[in-house]
């Protein structure tokens, strides 16, 4: 099933309040959030009857409850909540593989597990990034690649019309 494309423009101070007081919150929440932050529903493509759901922080502590964004609506209509809510329980098991995929969205979600998800802008992402690195070939890094800020006085001289230091013998 396809991702849902429904889109909103985050409240900015009620999440900085939701991710200040969350228990496992960030340190530092505005680190996480920018004012002008737009989240994009998780969920499997739904009706107007369900919740549009947005995550925004995975807590660090031991219930496993993260912090999600739910609204429905639009512009002036939009009614929103900010809620931590336990993980899904579900999980997906390749038996060949023996991997096993945990549903990233909230218990009692609407729709699909997130495994069932497809994002397609998102695997297009994927897949050019991949590309650049395939492109870059194995065993690159970083330290190998080209220094786009270094400058030509940094550069080690390779001109040949350099003269080259006379031979000297000594007596």
């Amino acid at each position: 099933m396809l991702q849902c494309t429904a889109v909103t423009q985050v409240p900015y101070a009620e999440a900085l309040l939701a991710l200040a007081t969350m228990e496992g919150g960030p340190v530092h929440p505005p680190d996480v959030l920018d004012r002008e932050d737009f989240l994009l529903c998780e969920l499997g493509a739904h009706d107007e009857t369900a919740q549009h759901a947005a995550h925004l922080w995975t807590a660090d502590t031991p219930d496993d409850r993260d912090l999600w964004f739910l609204w429905s609506g639009a512009e002036a209509h939009r009614v929103h909540d900010l809620d931590t809510l336990p993980l899904c329980p579900a999980v997906l098991r390749h038996l060949p593989t023996r991997t096993v995929t945990t549903c990233a969205f909230f218990s009692c979600h609407p729709g699909p597990h997130s495994f069932s998800v497809t994002d397609p802008l998102g695997d297009l992402l994927a897949e050019q990034l991949h590309g650049e690195v395939r492109r870059l070939g194995p065993g690159q890094a970083e330290d190998d690649a080209p220094d786009a800020t270094r400058s030509d006085t940094d550069a080690p001289r390779t001109d040949s019309s350099d003269p080259e230091p006379p031979d000297t013998e000594e007596p």
